[in-house]
């Protein structure tokens, strides 16, 4: 009974530290998204609802990455505090063992991993999915704000577009430069004095025109084809039936990616990438296990009452050291110089001994 209470006390002990993790890098994560955030709001004129929806749908996209980070910290805090205070010390003298007390840590450990699992493969990519289609919906809607005065615009509905002057609020345009690649073989380079951007308000996204004026069509092919026009009229993709763009890697479900993998006319470096978007996301819910067993083994020994943040900075040291491999392993299997079994699980391995060989001291 003694020992089922003091599990519990630990186990409950480190829930409001993992939430706090959660919530902490949660705001650190978006805040690296800030400007990006803040070119939507003051580009596009987007509402503060629809800003919510996108903080939104990002946080869920960062979960399996927040999940793991967020344990680390909450065994570390916890523990370090336990250590502190000398409560482990007490437990150990009424007959706990280290191992004993490191299990709630391991339980909180499995539990992670599993909920770590699911989002990655299920919830994640469908936050990155949602994300992308209210991305794309908007680029569409606000067409006149996506493009910039003087810059060139690569991603402007499969064209290359170029105006040198803009007026994002009527949509008017000026001395317009547009390479258009849509016909296959035979690109078009069309050149017009101005125009305007069209778009149908009952159904935005899904009618946009760009109307030119006073330019020129130019063909190369076998010869060289120029045509004259007065008004010429330029449909701007499709629109947004959002459910019909091809999805990324990231906003791929288990089912898809093994789906996909499986299908007979994926190329192999389709293939590849699959292969690395899948070991990415079952490295980074097994690293939860190993984040535990790391907490377990540096918070014991955080045992400095002129340092109360030395969990904090602990994890942050253990995290920017897994990152750095994972980042360069990653890098090293997308340019196929390290198998990609190998070089995904590289950091898992490293820092699993790395626990392991802690452990050991502290149990012994």
């Amino acid at each position: 009974m003694l020992g089922r209470r003091a599990t519990n006390y630990l186990f409950f002990e480190m829930w409001p530290s993992l939430v706090l993790g959660v919530l902490v890098f949660i705001f650190i994560l978006l805040m690296a998204q800030a400007l990006r955030l803040t070119e939507f709001v003051l580009g596009h004129g987007i509402s503060l609802l629809t800003v919510a929806q996108i903080m939104g749908y990002l946080s869920i996209s960062f979960l399996p990455v927040i999940l793991p980070m967020s344990l680390l910290f909450s065994v570390l805090m916890t523990y370090g505090r336990l250590s502190q205070d000398s409560e482990i010390v007490a437990l150990k003298a009424i007959g706990y063992s280290q191992a004993s007390l490191s299990l709630p840590a391991f339980m909180l450990s499995a539990l992670v991993c599993f909920i770590s699992a699911q989002t990655s493969f299920q919830l994640a990519p469908w936050g990155n999915r949602q994300f992308e289609v209210i991305v794309t919906k908007l680029s569409s809607t606000k067409a006149g704000a996506t493009l910039k005065e003087g810059t060139f615009s690569e991603g402007f509905f499969d064209l290359v577009v170029y105006a040198n002057k803009v007026d994002s609020k009527t949509g008017k345009i000026e001395k317009v430069f547009i390479y258009d690649e849509r016909s296959g073989d035979l690109p078009l380079t069309i050149i017009s004095k101005d125009g305007q951007i069209i778009q149908d308000k009952n159904a935005p996204g899904n009618a946009i025109l760009l109307q030119l004026k006073d330019g020129n069509i130019h063909r190369k092919g076998e010869t060289h084809t120029k045509i004259n026009f007065g008004t010429f009229e330029v449909r701007l993709a499709d629109p947004v039936n959002e459910q019909h763009r091809e999805k990324s890697p990231q906003s791929l479900t288990l089912d898809e990616i093994l789906e996909k993998q499986a299908a007979p006319d994926t190329s192999d470096d389709t293939k590849r990438m699959l292969t690395i978007e899948f070991h990415k996301r079952l490295a980074l819910s097994f690293a939860g296990l190993i984040f535990g067993a790391l907490g377990v083994a540096f918070g014991t020994q955080t045992n400095r009452r002129d340092q109360k943040g030395s969990g904090f900075v602990i994890s942050l040291g253990v995290l920017i050291g897994y990152w750095i491999l994972y980042l360069g392993f990653e890098s090293m299997a997308r340019s196929g110089q390290v198998p990609v079994v190998l070089a995904l699980w590289i950091p898992n391995l490293f820092f699993a001994t790395l626990a392991a060989w802690r452990l050991k001291k502290i149990w012994n």
